[in-house]
């Protein structure tokens, strides 16, 4: 058993005893980290564990036994709880998804504490706490009131799983469409709030963008019996663009690129989920692409150390861009400067 899950172990052990616990027991249960070794190896050994749990705030004390309770190790739970401040579970969720998005997004200072905050919300809250899927990049988003207004639905209907009768005007169709939408989850991607759910008129899981949401009404009828269940399965990620060649335009194809210079040592960020292996020039690096020009366009912001490999028609497709634009910026004879 590495550190880290024995750490663990030995909370949730600890938490959960109500009376407190022996050193031979301690033994007892942990027979592969401080049994087989000699009695001062382990007891050194559960002296560093101990450690590092005081350290991460876990009061943990040794108390000296009586008539009515035994030596041994115990948690001070008064010490180790939160105080109680009464935030229902609409609030528990909205704290608990900015704080993982906070973490998520890699730059927040005091994440250690911030993760160990969040561990104790997710414990202590339980069951209780709704967990509508949201999916939050950090930066400016959109706002206004009728958007913070739909988000608030949106957030609400996620939460009791019931469906929202919308008025949606897509970029792709002219006017506005009816549809009844299950709602899965809440994603904020570059400033723009983006609904996922199950569209009833399209048969499908779809993309909304909250603000083309021209109207909304949420179905009032039974409000505590749920209208449909997420899918086991279901995530946020696999249907939320984050980059320009993961909009849901076309049919999947492979694409595969060859990166060179510069390029080649930054592919596993540039292009994340790509398949990357090693060439004599730089790297190969295949993709899954549903918007074809979304990633054609990415490419040629490289310059010429990123090239199209396959299949024929990225390439044709990448050399008519690159016409265009050359075209598009050659001088023309009134502009030649004359020498």
């Amino acid at each position: 058993m590495d550190r880290t899950e024995r750490l663990l172990d030995l909370v949730a052990l600890l938490l959960d005893a109500r009376e407190p616990i022996s050193w031979a027991e301690l033994r007892e249960q942990f027979p592969a980290d401080y049994g087989g070794i000699s009695d001062d190896a382990a007891e050194r050994k559960f002296e560093r564990d101990k450690a590092e749990l005081l350290e991460l705030g876990l009061p943990l004390t040794y108390i000296q036994g009586d008539d009515d309770r035994k030596d041994g190790y115990i948690v001070d739970r008064s010490a180790y709880y939160l105080p109680e401040v009464d935030l229902s579970k609409e609030e528990l969720a909205v704290l608990y998804a900015a704080g993982s998005a906070s973490l998520a997004s890699g730059a927040f200072p005091g994440s250690d504490d911030l993760a160990h905050a969040l561990r104790k919300i997710g414990f202590f809250a339980g069951d209780a706490l709704p967990t509508p899927r949201v999916r939050m990049e950090l930066g400016s988003a959109q706002s206004n009131p009728e958007l913070s207004a739909r988000l608030e639905q949106l957030w609400e209907a996620c939460a009791a799983h019931k469906y929202v009768q919308i008025a949606y005007a897509s970029p792709k169709n002219a006017g506005v469409t009816d549809r009844r939408v299950d709602p899965y989850g809440l994603a904020l991607r570059r400033g723009v709030w983006t609904l996922v759910g199950y569209c009833h008129l399209r048969q499908g899981l779809r993309t909304f963008h909250i603000q083309r949401i021209r109207e909304m009404k949420v179905n009032p009828s039974k409000p505590r019996t749920p209208d449909f269940e997420v899918p086991a399965d279901f995530s946020l990620d696999a249907y939320v663009a984050y980059y320009p060649w993961q909009h849901r335009f076309h049919e999947p194809m492979e694409v595969t690129l060859l990166l060179r210079g510069e390029a080649s040592k930054r592919a596993a960020s540039l292009f994340p989920g790509a398949t990357v292996e090693p060439t004599e020039q730089g790297v190969r690096a295949k993709l899954n692409v549903t918007f074809l020009d979304g990633l054609l366009r990415f490419c040629l912001a490289l310059g010429p150390d990123c090239r199209v490999e396959s299949p024929e028609a990225a390439v044709t497709r990448v050399r008519e861009m690159a016409t265009r634009i050359h075209e598009r910026h050659s001088p023309t004879d009134e502009k030649k400067v004359s020498a």
